[in-house]
C-alpha cells in the first residue's frame, strides 16, 4: 500500500534549510521514495496553520518510510534539520 511522509515545516535558518533541502532527495532513492510536492503556504482557506512550508514524499509502503527514515544517510541530516527549521513529519497510507 502506497505511504506518504507530509512534513509541516517552519523554517529558522533559511540558508541551513537550503542546504538541508540539496542532501535529501539522495535518501530517498535507496526506498524508491519520491518527492511530490515541496511548497510554501500560498494562502490558509480554512482554519489555522502555522507552517510557512510543506513537503509530500510518496513511498511504496510503510516499510520504505520506516527504513528511509531510520536510514543512517537520512538521521545523519537530522540535526541539520533541527537547526534549519521545526519540522513536524506525519505518515499516511493511501486507500
Amino acid at each position: 500500500m502506497t505511504a506518504y511522509v507530509i512534513g509541516n515545516i517552519t523554517v529558522k535558518d533559511p540558508d541551513k534549510w537550503a542546504e538541508y533541502r540539496s542532501l535529501v532527495p539522495e535518501t530517498l532513492v535507496p526506498w524508491s521514495g519520491e518527492l511530490v510536492l515541496r511548497g510554501t503556504r500560498a494562502k490558509v482557506l480554512s482554519g489555522h496553520y502555522r507552517h510557512t512550508d510543506t513537503v509530500v514524499i510518496r513511498f511504496p509502503d510503510s516499510d520504505s518510510v520506516a527504513n528511509w527514515h531510520n536510514s543512517p544517510a537520512y538521521q545523519a541530516l537530522v540535526p541539520l534539520r533541527t537547526q534549519a527549521a521545526d519540522v513536524d513529519l506525519v505518515t499516511f497510507e493511501a486507500d
